[in-house]
Order: structure tokens, then C-alpha cells, then sequence
């Protein structure tokens, strides 16, 4: 049973000015497909398209997330600019009603401050669609299955580097289990690869813990 303050996430979106996905993840059976209605990508582009007309226009600062009510979940979000279509894009997160504003704005500006680093302190759509593969990278470090692994900005932009760097320099690492030694070039300030190994530690025997216990 989950500690009752970890906080649960029913979904991760990063979207375009105009609302449209650019990246996210669903968890659990938050618009997932049902019998009643077995298209789960129309239920959830629906549902995108009432966040955005909750927040369009909505210009929300990096360290002060805006909160809206949709479909009788709390939705938090980043981001947002005056500019158009080649404006700044949004990062949003999406929960349940019972969960805590603050802590989902919490989140969220963590997110949303481990993506602009890895953008090069932008968040331009542009960027963000040529470099989609970190983007899916930082949700991965952040949530896993709708649970928060890591909220600071630098320490996730760290894991999503040192994950890229496995990924280009040494690609057996990922699949021998990442025994490789990846650079530490190029990372944060304040991350080093005592602080990913120990993230990368405890996720392997959480994993374990669960898998053990089915």
C-alpha cells in the first residue's frame, strides 16, 4: 500500500500553444480504453482540448503554476506565452481532485525547470519537437507509472543527460543493465553520478520489491 502523502499523478502533458500534444504519458485508468468507450486517444484529445481552453491565453511563471478544475480533475500547468504558435509551450499535470495544489505545483515547476535546462533555457516549441527524446526521457526519470520519483530540476535534467550519454557512447549499457560509465560533461550543477546511482539503486529494488511481492 502507497505512503498515504506520496502524491499520484493521473497524467503528463506537454503541450503546444494551441493545445496540441507534443508529449505526455496517461497512468492508471485515467481515460484508458473501456467497453463503453474503446477509443482511448479520442477520449483523451477531448480532454485536451477542455484543458486548453481552460488555460489558453494563461500565461503561468516557471516558479508559480496555475491550477484549473477539468472534468473533475485538478490540472496544474507552466508555461504559456503571448506569442503565437511559435510560442512557449506548457507543461501540465494532471491529478486527482483530492490531491494537494501546492504539492502538484510543486511538480510541476520542477519539471518544468528540468526541461528548460535541457532546452538550453528555452522552452520554444521549435526545441522541444527536436529533441522529443529527451522530453519522453525527463517524464520517464520523473513519473513512473504515476508515481513521483524526483521533483528538483537539476537533479532530473542530470538523469535524462546521463541517460542520453548511455545511449550514444555505449549502446550495450542499457542493455546489460546500464554497467557502463557514462561522462559526467555537460551535467548541472549540483548533480553527480553518486546521486544518479542511488536513484537508479533504489528504483532496481523497488522494482524488485514489487515484482516479488505479485
Amino acid at each position: 500500500m502507497l505512503p498515504p502523502l506520496l502524491p499520484k499523478i493521473d497524467a503528463i502533458l506537454v503541450l503546444g500553444s494551441d493545445g496540441d500534444r507534443l508529449a505526455g504519458k496517461y497512468y492508471g485508468d485515467f481515460l484508458k480504453a473501456t467497453d463503453d468507450h474503446p477509443n482511448a486517444e479520442e477520449s483523451r484529445t477531448n480532454f485536451e482540448k477542455e484543458v486548453q481552453q481552460k488555460i489558453g491565453g494563461v500565461i503561468a511563471r516557471p516558479d508559480a503554476a496555475e491550477v484549473v478544475m477539468v472534468q473533475g480533475k485538478t490540472v496544474v500547468f507552466c508555461g504559456g506565452s503571448s506569442q503565437g504558435a511559435g510560442g512557449d509551450i506548457r507543461v501540465v499535470h494532471v491529478g486527482p481532485s483530492n490531491e494537494s495544489e501546492l504539492v502538484l505545483a510543486h511538480l510541476c515547476e520542477g519539471m518544468y525547470d528540468a526541461l528548460s535546462q535541457l532546452m538550453g533555457g528555452t522552452t520554444e516549441r521549435t526545441m522541444v519537437l527536436d529533441n522529443l527524446e529527451l522530453v519522453f526521457l525527463l517524464i520517464d526519470e520523473h513519473c513512473d507509472g504515476g508515481i513521483i520519483l524526483e521533483t528538483d530540476g537539476s537533479k532530473l535534467a542530470g538523469a535524462v543527460l546521463l541517460r542520453d550519454d548511455d545511449g550514444m557512447h555505449d549502446p550495450r549499457a542499457q542493455a546489460m543493465g546500464g554497467g557502463g560509465h557514462p561522462q559526467t560533461q555537460g551535467m548541472p550543477a549540483g548533480v553527480s553520478t553518486g546521486d544518479m546511482t542511488l536513484g537508479q539503486a533504489f528504483r532496481q529494488a523497488r522494482d524488485q520489491f514489487f515484482s516479488g511481492g505479485m
